[in-house]
C-alpha cells in the first residue's frame, strides 16, 4: 500500500493553513549535501522537521540533488528528485534528454549518488552557473520535466497546507507549485550569496535578477538571521513586509552540558574542511599558539567532512602542522554525524569557526552553546548578533590568525572567564536558540500567511 502523508485528525472544518482544528501539513523541500560533510543548511531544516513534527505537524522531508545524511531513516520511501548526476548530464548533453527511465533510476541510485556527493565541485557554483539559471526558470527552465514530477508526487502522496522551500536558489519551483497545489510556497533565506558570489559577473547578475523576479511568487521568506534579512533584501530588492527572522536553533534537550572550565584545554572546529570556512585561519592561529610554551598542553580538534576538491587543501593544512611540530597536538575526525559529533562536542573547551566572509547564521555556533562550550568568533556576518543576544563567547577582530590567537589565549588564561561563558553559552541557546520555541514562531508565520 502506497504511504499517504496527511494529519491523521484532518477534519474539513479546519481552517487553510491548520488553525486550531489540527496540526498542518507541511512540505519541506530541502537540497542534500550526500553526507559527505556537515550542512549546516540540511540539518537546519531537519531540526525544524524534528520540532514541528514534535508539536504536531506532518512535515515530509523531500530531498533534491543528493540525499540529506548517510544516516536519514525516514527518507527511505520518498524519491530524491533532481537527481545530481542525472540533471547535470541533461543541462550539458541534451542527448541524455531523452534516455530511458531504468537510466534515470540507474543514475539515481544509492551507489552513484554516494559517488556524487564525495565528488569535487558537486557543491559549489563553479562551472554549474547555466544550470543556477535553468533551475531558477522553473517551468521555463531544462528541468521543467522534473518540476512536474516532483509536484505530482507531491499531489499524489501527500496534502499539504504550506510549502517551505530551503532557499532561494529554489525559487523556480514556487510558481509551478502554486499554480499546481493551490498551496501557499515560504522560502527561507541562508547563504544564498556563498554559491552565487564565486560565479563569473554576467552569470552572479542575472542569478540576482532571477532571484528578485521570482520573489514575486513566494508569500513569505524566513531569514536566519537580522544581518541576513537585510542583505538578501539589498540583494534580491526583497519587499520588507514579506520578510520575518526566524533564527536557528537547536533542542537543549539533545546535548549534554557540562561547564567548558572543568574540560581539558581543547579546541574544536565543526564545518566542512575548507579554505572558505577559514580553517587555514584556524590552523595557522593554532600554530602561533604554540609557540607560546603556556599552552604546550593544548589540542586542536578538527571535524565536518570534505569533498573531493577539499583533499589537497586538508593535505597542505597537514603537512604545516607537521613542519611546526605540533601535528600531534592537531586531531582531525573522520565521522561528524550523530554520535561522532555527540562525543565531539564533549570534550571541546573552546569553539572556533572563523568564515572568511562571515555566514548568515552558523547552526554549529548553537551546538557548541548548547554544550556549554563558548564560542570564539570574528565579527562578521551574523556572529555578532548570535554572540551578542546574550552572551556565550567572544568576537574578535580582523579576521586573521593573530587576533584569533590573541582571543584564544586571552581566554585560556581566564578560566573563570570561560567558566562564566560557559553557563551564559547554555543559558542563551535555552532561551533564545531553542528550536522548539523557534518552530512555534515558524508556525505562526505559516498561518498568517497572506496567499498571494
Amino acid at each position: 500500500m502506497e504511504k499517504k502523508y496527511k494529519n491523521n485528525d484532518a477534519s474539513t472544518d479546519k481552517s487553510p493553513l491548520g488553525g486550531d482544528k489540527g496540526g498542518l501539513n507541511i512540505i519541506q523541500i530541502i537540497p542534500g549535501s550526500g553526507g559527505s560533510f556537515y550542512c549546516g543548511n540540511c540539518l537546519r531544516d531537519s531540526k525544524f522537521v524534528d520540532s514541528l513534527k514534535s508539536l504536531g505537524h506532518t512535515v515530509v522531508k523531500v530531498p533534491m540533488y543528493l540525499p540529506l545524511f548517510s544516516d536519514e531513516h525516514d527518507l527511505e520511501d520518498i524519491p530524491v528528485f533532481y537527481g545530481a548526476i542525472s540533471i547535470y548530464l541533461k543541462q550539458l548533453y541534451p542527448i541524455f534528454r531523452k534516455a530511458p527511465a531504468w537510466f534515470d533510476r540507474l543514475l539515481n541510485s544509492k551507489p552513484l549518488m554516494k559517488l556524487a556527493a564525495g565528488m569535487a565541485g558537486s557543491t559549489n557554483a563553479k562551472g554549474l552557473e547555466e544550470m543556477t539559471i535553468s533551475m531558477l526558470l522553473g517551468e521555463q527552465g531544462q528541468q521543467g520535466e522534473e518540476l512536474d514530477k516532483m509536484i505530482d508526487w507531491i499531489g499524489e502522496h501527500c496534502q499539504p497546507d504550506v510549502i517551505h522551500l530551503s532557499n532561494a536558489l529554489l525559487l523556480g519551483l514556487a510558481r509551478r507549485m502554486k499554480e499546481k497545489l493551490k498551496v501557499p510556497v515560504v522560502c527561507s533565506l541562508q547563504d544564498e550569496d556563498v554559491w552565487v558570489d564565486p560565479m563569473k559577473p554576467s552569470a552572479r547578475d542575472h542569478v540576482w535578477k532571477l532571484m528578485s523576479e521570482r520573489a514575486a511568487d513566494v508569500d513569505a521568506f524566513i531569514a536566519v538571521s537580522d544581518y541576513y534579512a537585510q542583505a538578501a533584501q539589498k540583494w534580491m530588492k526583497l519587499p520588507a513586509e514579506k520578510i520575518n527572522t526566524v533564527h536557528l536553533g537547536v533542542d537543549p534537550a539533545d546535548y549534554e552540558f557540562s561547564n567548558a572550565a572543568q574540560r581539558k584545554r581543547e579546541i574544536g572546529y565543526l564545518s566542512r574542511m575548507n579554505a572558505e570556512n577559514g580553517m587555514e585561519v584556524l590552523v595557522d592561529a593554532f600554530i602561533l599558539l604554540k609557540k607560546e610554551a603556556r599552552f604546550d598542553d593544548v589540542h586542536l580538534h578538527i571535524t565536518g567532512g570534505k569533498t573531493g576538491e577539499d583533499t589537497e587543501f586538508i593535505k597542505h593544512q597537514k603537512q604545516k602542522l607537521e613542519h611546526a611540530g605540533i601535528r600531534s597536538f592537531a586531531h582531525f575526525w573522520e565521522g561528524f554525524e550523530g554520535t561522532h559529533r555527540k562525543n565531539f562536542l564533549k570534550r571541546m573547551q573552546l569553539m572556533s569557526v572563523p568564515v572568511l566572509n562571515g555566514e548568515a547564521f552558523g547552526i554549529y555556533l548553537t551546538e557548541a552553546m548548547a554544550s556549554g562550550i563558548p564560542v570564539v568568533q570574528p565579527a562578521l556576518g551574523a556572529f555578532p548578533e548570535i554572540v551578542n543576544t546574550a552572551g556565550g563567547g567572544v568576537i574578535y577582530e580582523p579576521n586573521t590568525p593573530e587576533a584569533l590567537a590573541k582571543a584564544w589565549a586571552d581566554l585560556l588564561d581566564d578560566p573563570k572567564k570561560i567558566e562564566q561563558l560557559s553557563n551564559e553559552a547554555r543559558a542563551s541557546v535555552e532561551k533564545h536558540f531553542d528550536i522548539n520555541i523557534q518552530a512555534r514562531e515558524l508556525v505562526e508565520i505559516y498561518k498568517n500567511i497572506k496567499y498571494c
